[in-house]
């Protein structure tokens, strides 16, 4: 199958790599089902893709509530008859040094990067497994392959994300049931993620590396698009995505 008449599930869909995603692939034919907390975002960016001719709808969606993810997967399934592909794009980064000792922004992050991932799989496995096809993309990070101080919380997560997508890929290859898996690894990409830092060093440290090196979120989205379009007997299970320039 290809990107045409899929049917895509986003997570953190508002802005940034999700927006991206949301509006490429309606453009190359899918029906795409954006979810994020703000929903006015959501409401405009489904508007405008219809208006172009696509097909997209929107929910309100906290992906730390493991019922909400259930609710999205059954909106999907609603709108559009099924679910093809689910993105795993929400995440927060408020990095700081661990002695800052910012243990709620660790907290939230753990909930958000990883257990939201969990709680999306949790929700769309079951039906990827009885209709015995599906795909997973997850965002991770580079900070998900490699150190960088300050981001231990945040590099965490990914990291445990990086385990997650390839072990169900694995257990999907040895029970049979036929769902992908890819997982992204961006570097410096121009999104909304550097606003959840409140530490005020990591941030001017941060707003430094980005401004010198970012590329557009329009970047992955064509990654994403990459992997959904691969035939159904092709697994292609990692991308690290970054300004050429960036020595990340």
């Amino acid at each position: 199958m290809t990107v045409a008449d899929k049917t895509v599930l986003i997570t953190g869909a508002s802005s940034g790599i999700g927006e991206a995603t949301a509006r490429l692939l309606a453009q190359r034919g899918a029906k795409v089902v954006l979810g994020a907390r703000r929903k006015d975002r959501l409401d405009k960016i489904v508007d405008d893709i219809v208006q172009a001719g696509g097909q997209a709808a929107s929910m309100a969606l906290d992906v730390t509530d493991r019922q909400a993810n259930e609710d999205f997967v059954a909106f999907a399934k609603k709108q559009f008859g099924g679910v093809d592909v689910v993105f795993l794009n929400a995440g927060l980064m408020p990095n700081s040094p661990l002695s800052a000792l910012h243990v709620d922004e660790w907290d939230r992050t753990i909930d958000v990067n990883l257990k939201g991932a969990l709680y999306g799989i949790a929700a769309a496995l079951p039906e990827f497994i009885g209709q015995r096809h599906g795909q997973f993309i997850a965002t991770s990070s580079v900070a998900g392959l490699k150190a960088y101080p300050g981001g231990a919380v945040y590099g965490a997560t990914k990291w445990g994300l990086r385990d997650l997508m390839e072990v169900l890929r694995m257990e999907s290859a040895q029970e049979g049931t036929h769902i992908r898996t890819s997982t992204i690894y961006p570097a410096a990409i121009r999104t909304e993620l550097l606003d959840t830092i409140t530490d005020k060093q990591t941030l001017a440290d941060m707003n430094k590396t980005y401004d010198s090196y970012q590329i557009d979120p329009e970047r992955v989205a064509q990654v994403v698009a990459f992997a959904i379009d691969q035939p159904e007997d092709t697994n292609v299970s990692e991308f690290t995505v970054g300004p050429t320039i960036q020595p990340w």
